[in-house]
C-alpha cells in the first residue's frame, strides 16, 4: 500500500501571503493532486503543523485551507489523517487546545485528527504509530506507547537532537533519537529541512518560506507500507531565487527574467558599468510581477574581499548571524546561541 505523506505546510504562514497561498495551490494542483492519482492513492498522512499561527487563524487562510486543500480530498474520496503539531496546538504543554479539532475535526468524513500517541491499522493491516507533539501532559503516555506499539513504522511531529532544523543549523536539544532506534522507518516534520540518519527521516516542509530555504529542495513522500520505502516527490515551484548581475562579463539580456515571476528576488550586482543598462533590467524584472525585489551592491560590503565573499554575505541573513557568533568570544554555548538566534529570526519572519 502506498501513503502519500506531507507535513509542515504552515497555512497562514508569513502574515497570510495570499503569494504563499497562491503557490501552495499551484503545488497541490499541478503536482500533489496529480501524483496522488497516478500511483492510485488514496490515503495522506499529515505529520503537523497544517496550521501556522498556534494562537488564531486569519478567515482568509481557513477559507484557503478549506477550499485548496480539505474540499479536493473529500470530492476526490481520500482520506486524510492529520498528526498534531507543536504549531496546531495552543498551548504548550498540552495538546488538548488545538486547531485540528477546532477548524476540522467532525466537518469531514475523510479526516482523522491525532493528538495522542496512537497505533492505527491502515487499510492494508500494517500498524503505523502516530506521535504527535511531545509535552509535558502526554509524555508518559506516548513513551508507553512508543515502548508497547507492535509497528515497525512510526510517522510523528518530533523534535530530536542532532538535525537539521533548517539547513546548516542543527538542533542541539530535544528527545534522543536513540528513542526510536527499535523502528525499521520513523518520518517526522517539524524540521523544515529534509535530512535522514539511519532510520530516521524528517521530511521537510512542501515549500520554501524564508531565504533561508533558497535552492533547499521541498516536495512530499511517497511511503509503501509493504517494502518500507520512502520516494521523495520535488515541488518546482520554488518562492525564492538569485540574479548575479555582471554587465563586464555577461550580457543581461540572456537572463530569463520570465522565470522570477512571483517571487522573491535578489539581484546581486558583481560589475555595473552601464547605469542605464542597469535601470533597465531592474525595470524588466519589476514588470514581470515579483513579490519582492532586493539589490545587493558591493560597495555595501566593504569587509568583504571579493565578490565572492559579497555572494556569500547576500546568500542569507542566517548564514551572517552565524559567522559573527563563530568568531567572537562569549565565554557562553555558542551552540545553544546560534540554535536560539537561527529560531528567532525564522520566527520573526513569519508574525506580524
Amino acid at each position: 500500500m502506498k501513503i502519500a505523506l506531507i507535513t509542515d505546510t504552515h497555512w497562514g504562514i508569513r502574515n497570510d501571503s495570499i503569494a504563499f497561498h497562491d503557490n501552495n495551490k499551484k503545488f497541490l494542483d499541478d503536482v500533489f493532486y496529480p501524483t496522488l492519482v497516478s500511483n492510485g492513492i488514496n490515503h495522506i498522512i499529515h505529520l503537523g503543523d497544517i496550521v501556522d499561527r498556534r494562537k488564531y487563524i486569519n478567515f482568509l487562510t481557513a477559507k484557503r485551507l478549506r477550499d485548496d486543500f480539505l474540499s479536493p480530498l473529500e470530492n476526490m474520496g481520500i482520506t486524510l489523517d492529520i498528526i498534531a503539531g507543536n504549531h496546531d496546538v495552543y498551548y504548550k504543554n498540552t495538546n488538548e487546545v488545538n486547531a485540528l479539532k477546532e477548524l476540522i475535526d467532525g466537518r469531514y468524513y475523510n479526516i482523522n485528527i491525532y493528538t495522542e500517541a496512537t497505533t492505527v491499522t491502515q487499510e492494508d493491516d500494517t500498524p503505523i504509530l502516530y506521535v504527535p507533539w511531545i509535552n509535558d501532559q502526554n509524555r508518559t503516555n506516548t513513551l508507553k506507547e512508543i515502548h508497547y506499539t507492535k509497528s515497525q513504522i512510526v510517522l510523528g511531529h518530533l523534535e530530536l537532537a542532532g538535525f537539521h532544523m533548517y539547513r546548516g543549523s542543527i538542533e542541539s536539544h530535544g528527545d534522543d533519537p536513540d528513542l526510536f532506534g527499535r523502528f525499521d522507518v520513523v518520518c517526522s516534520g517539524h524540521y523544515h529541512h529534509k535530512s535522514s540518519s539511519s532510520n530516521i527521516h524528517y521530511l521537510g516542509s512542501h515549500s520554501q518560506f524564508t531565504w533561508s530555504d533558497h535552492n533547499d529542495p521541498r516536495g512530499f513522500h511517497i511511503l509503501d507500507t509493504e517494502t518500507k520505502e520512502l520516494e521523495f516527490v520535488v515541488n518546482p515551484y520554488e518562492m525564492f531565487a538569485k540574479v548575479w548581475y555582471d554587465d563586464m562579463n555577461k550580457d543581461p539580456e540572456i537572463i530569463n527574467v520570465e522565470s522570477l515571476k512571483d517571487k522573491f528576488v535578489k539581484v546581486i550586482v558583481s560589475n555595473k558599468n552601464d547605469l542605464y543598462k542597469f535601470d533597465k533590467f531592474i525595470d524588466k524584472i519589476e514588470k514581470v510581477g515579483v513579490i519582492d525585489l532586493q539589490v545587493v551592491e558591493d560597495h555595501l560590503n566593504l569587509n568583504t574581499e571579493g565578490d565572492e565573499d559579497i555572494i556569500n554575505e547576500a546568500e542569507s541573513t542566517v548564514d551572517i548571524f552565524k559567522k559573527y557568533i563563530d568568531q567572537v568570544d562569549f565565554g557562553i554555548n555558542k551552540k545553544k546561541l546560534e540554535t536560539t538566534i537561527v529560531n528567532l529570526y525564522n520566527e520573526a519572519l513569519t508574525v506580524q
